[in-house]
């Protein structure tokens, strides 16, 4: 993808990803490191929880979508950060086996006020499985870079 800077974005443009497959050992890791809740570190007390079985971490989720859709290179050259996320919900479960990809729709433009270089832009992401079902949204905001010059 070509470099691309606040200027070159559309209300409604949408960004899709690539997947990735999430495996027992990647969701068992995460667990481990980072929200060791027993129906995501331990098979057999997953199978007794309300979900069945293991499932991935909401956040493992957010990281893994997130990654998906920076390896797309879209905000390579004007990516400033993000002031935040709204709405963030996990409508179902991410198991093993299942493969998700990110899809990022511009829902918004805002030119700065205050700072001539950037603009916000507004998102909604959706992260979906290989079913496409919706595993994961929420509304960003993400600073972008005018063009140089």
């Amino acid at each position: 993808m070509s470099d691309r800077y606040f200027e070159d974005f559309a209300v409604g443009e949408r960004f899709v990803s690539a997947g990735i497959t999430v495996s027992e050992s990647m969701i068992l890791d995460f667990a481990l490191r980072y929200d060791p809740q027993p129906f995501h570190l331990d098979v057999e007390a997953a199978k007794a929880s309300n979900y069945e079985g293991l499932i991935a971490s909401g956040f493992h989720t957010m990281a893994l979508g997130f990654r998906a859709f920076i390896d797309l290179g879209v905000f390579r050259a004007c990516g400033m950060g993000s002031p935040g996320l709204d709405e963030l919900r996990w409508p179902r479960p991410v198991r093993p086996g299942d493969t998700i990809h990110s899809e990022l729709t511009i829902t918004e433009i805002r030119p700065s006020r205050s700072k001539p270089d950037r603009g916000l832009l507004l998102t909604a992401m959706r992260i979906l499985n290989q079913r496409g079902e919706e595993v994961m949204t929420f509304k960003g905001m993400q600073l972008t870079r005018r063009r140089p010059g």
